[in-house]
């Protein structure tokens, strides 16, 4: 018979780093751990951690719906469970809490050595190119880590925008591409719908001279007209990221993609619904040849490690994935994940620290 059990861990960040929702300090990560009775040393564990202000299943009622889950699965008796059966026994509304039992099933159906997936990421053999990701703040702060993050090899940057004044963010591009031209380095910024629609298009077009990839959410989400207008006609190509949140059924992601047109999705598989759920994306992006990557989404070295294992599934051909967060906490489940050369690479022979 399996059986799930239930624990957490709150995460301390290593700074205090403004979002555009407010400053943080913390972080709760809760953990899956699922074990069978024909084979009692082995368990499989998998992280639930919703964001503030966005995942859907954030809230006062989370560790109720969480311990709920426990309890509904070990009074069910069941004999097998497997990752394909977690979004239908979750059910709609709950994310982070599929994502964790999808990752609880592959985990322990593969030996509960945190290898969900046989890849060559997983396997140890190639590491997944990422980008360094540059968190708001006052400008000092941003400096810093800029300095930090090209000194350490990456060839991507990310940039949160929105929480400075623009002016003074047009100034840190402007630095940033005095010392790194666009063929040495990527440069990507994430404004989480921070410009207003009648404003975007000017602003657009003051961050293109420093060729910029792309441009993540740029409008709030839930304006598909106007964010397609801007799609249409934008110098910089335009990334989907909370539009996603929340449109789970097939026919209305299909719908959206084909309104809305952008040049990349990006997929958090933590607030879109787990595995499955992202690849669901990952195809209908494909046949729109529309691009993507992955991103974690601020979890524990847990979560970041079935999210980049999911990553490994693909052949992202060196194209930098969101997996940086890793190094983000005082206190994160010491892992054999190790990041070098702006790369995140697995070490499978490494042991990982053991959960309560």
């Amino acid at each position: 018979m399996l059986h799930l059990r239930l624990s957490q861990r709150t995460l301390r960040f290593s700074f205090s780093a403004r979002t555009s929702r407010g400053a943080l300090a913390e972080h709760v990560a809760w953990y899956l751990h699922l074990t069978d009775d024909t084979r009692p040393m082995v368990e499989g564990v998998g992280e639930a951690a919703p964001l503030a202000g966005l995942s859907p299943d954030y809230g006062p009622g989370f560790a109720k719906a969480i311990a709920d889950l426990c309890q509904r699965f070990n009074a069910g008796a069941l004999a097998a469970f497997s990752a394909a059966d977690a979004p239908a026994f979750v059910g709609p509304g709950w994310p982070a809490l599929t994502f964790a039992l999808e990752t609880a099933a592959l985990d322990l159906a593969r030996g509960g050595r945190h290898q969900l997936y046989d890849n060559a990421f997983s396997r140890g053999e190639e590491a997944l190119p990422i980008n360094g990701l540059v968190w708001m703040g006052d400008a000092a702060f941003m400096r810093e880590q800029i300095r930090q993050k090209l000194a350490a090899g990456y060839s991507c940057l990310k940039l949160k925008i929105g929480g400075l004044d623009f002016a003074t963010e047009l100034e840190l591009l402007a630095e940033i591409r005095a010392v790194a031209p666009p063929e040495q380095l990527t440069l990507r910024v994430d404004a989480n719908g921070a410009f207003a629609p009648a404003e975007a298009p000017a602003k657009l077009a003051q961050l293109a001279v420093f060729d910029i990839h792309s441009i993540e959410q740029p409008i709030a989400a839930g304006q598909p007209a106007a964010l397609a207008e801007l799609c249409r006609t934008s110098p910089i190509p335009i990334a989907l990221d909370e539009e996603l949140i929340g449109v789970t059924s097939p026919a209305r992601q299909a719908a959206l993609l084909d309104e809305i047109r952008p040049a990349y999705v990006v997929l958090k598989p933590t607030l879109l619904g787990g595995h499955a759920a992202t690849r669901q994306w990952i195809a209908l992006a494909e046949a729109r040849g529309i691009g993507w990557w992955i991103t974690s989404a601020l979890e524990s070295n847990i979560g970041l490690n079935a999210v980049a294992q999911l990553t490994g599934e693909y052949n992202v051909h060196g194209f930098a994935q969101g997996l940086g967060t890793g190094q983000l906490y005082h206190n994160n489940v010491a892992a054999p994940l190790h990041i070098s050369g702006g790369a995140l690479r697995y070490a499978p022979s490494e042991a990982w620290e053991a959960l309560g």
